[in-house]
């Protein structure tokens, strides 16, 4: 697959820098999107390994960008991590029905957020939501 990538989606500028040296840390080449149609077309011009998610955002929330790329054919079988403030079971159970390899919550800690990449990338099946173990981390 060559090097690895990851699309980060975070409106808050300081979350995103943060999550991108986490990522850039264990290896990953690092996108980042402030959210909206900006950060879709980012997804599927990149194709990455992997998309770190906030779920609150304004233009268009995570939950529904999760739900375009889960319906897009090409962008499917990309992992989406949500990484988020929201913090209640209900919440976190949306997120993974939804589609998330994993919801970790804010502030997330360099070692959860490693092992939640790490698991979501080696999975050997394609995504399917019927597949998703759907791995809590908080």
């Amino acid at each position: 697959m060559g090097s690895k990538t990851v699309v980060i989606v975070e409106d808050e500028y300081e979350t995103a820098e943060m999550l991108g040296e986490m990522m850039r840390l264990i290896g990953f080449q690092v996108f980042k999107s402030s959210g909206g149609r900006r950060a879709i077309d980012l997804i599927a011009e990149k194709k990455p390994t992997a998309v770190l998610l906030d779920q609150m955002m304004p233009e268009i929330s995570g939950l529904e960008m999760l739900s375009i790329i889960r319906k897009d054919s090409h962008l499917c079988h990309i992992p989406v991590i949500i990484i988020s403030a929201k913090c209640l079971p209900s919440d976190q159970r949306l997120g993974l029905e939804a589609g998330a390899a994993c919801y970790l919550t804010k502030p997330v800690a360099f070692i959860d957020l490693k092992q939640a990449v790490e698991q979501a990338v080696t999975e050997t099946s394609p995504f399917t939501s019927q597949q998703n173990s759907g791995l809590l981390l908080h």
